[in-house]
C-alpha cells in the first residue's frame, strides 16, 4: 500500500509540475500586463501541498521558481530587466525565494484551520500562499532597487497597482479554485 501511495504522489507531483511549466510559459499561468505579470502558479502549487505535504509542496515551489526563472532571463518585465542590469544575483534572489516560501505559509495555515473545516482551510490557504507570493517578490523587488541605487518609482507605482487589483484578484482565484480541485484528489483517494 505504501508503495502505491508514494507512486501516486510521485505521478501527481510530476502532473502537478508539468502543469506549472505549462502556465508558467504560456498566457495561461502569467498573465502579461505590461508592468507585472498576473500569476496563477500558486494553484497546482497549493493543491500538491494541501494533497501531499509540504516537502512535496517545496519541490512544487522550486518548478515555480524555475518557471519564473525562465521567464526573468528570456522574457523579463521591465522592471525584472532593470534589475536583472543592476544586480543579475539580486534579481536571481528575488525570483527564486518567494517561490519557496509559499509551500510553507501554505502548509502552515491549512495545519492551523484543518481541523475544523479542510475546504475552508485549504480556501484560506491557497489564498495566503498567494499573497505570500506577491508580497514577498514586490517587496523584494523594491528593497533590491533601494539596495542598487536604482529609481524605485516604477516598482511603487506597481506595488500600488498589484495591491489594488491583480494581487488580490489572483489570491481570490486560488481560493476559489483550489478546494474543488482537492474535494475531487480526496474522493478519488478514498475510492
Amino acid at each position: 500500500m505504501n508503495t502505491r501511495k508514494n507512486l501516486y504522489n510521485l505521478v501527481l507531483l510530476g502532473v502537478l509540475a508539468g502543469l506549472i511549466f505549462l502556465m508558467g510559459q504560456t498566457p495561461i499561468g502569467l498573465i502579461p500586463l505590461g508592468f507585472c505579470n498576473v500569476t496563477l502558479l500558486v494553484i497546482p502549487v497549493a493543491v500538491g501541498t494541501i494533497y501531499m505535504g509540504w516537502k512535496h509542496g517545496l519541490v512544487l515551489g522550486a518548478a515555480f521558481a524555475a518557471t519564473s526563472l525562465v521567464s526573468a532571463l528570456t522574457k523579463p518585465s521591465a522592471l525584472v530587466a532593470t534589475l536583472m542590469g543592476a544586480s543579475p544575483i539580486l534579481a536571481i534572489v528575488m525570483t527564486v525565494l518567494p517561490r519557496l516560501c509559499i509551500p510553507l505559509v501554505i502548509w502552515g495555515v491549512y495545519q492551523l484551520l484543518s481541523r475544523k473545516q479542510k475546504h475552508a482551510a485549504a480556501a484560506v490557504a491557497a489564498a495566503c500562499g498567494s499573497l505570500t507570493n506577491t508580497v514577498l517578490y514586490l517587496g523584494l523587488m523594491l528593497l533590491f532597487y533601494i539596495l542598487c541605487g536604482i529609481d524605485n518609482t516604477k516598482v511603487l507605482t506597481t506595488i500600488a497597482a498589484v495591491a489594488g487589483g491583480a494581487g488580490p484578484l489572483e489570491a481570490l482565484a486560488a481560493a476559489i479554485i483550489v478546494p474543488p480541485i482537492l474535494t475531487a484528489l480526496w474522493k478519488i483517494k478514498k475510492v
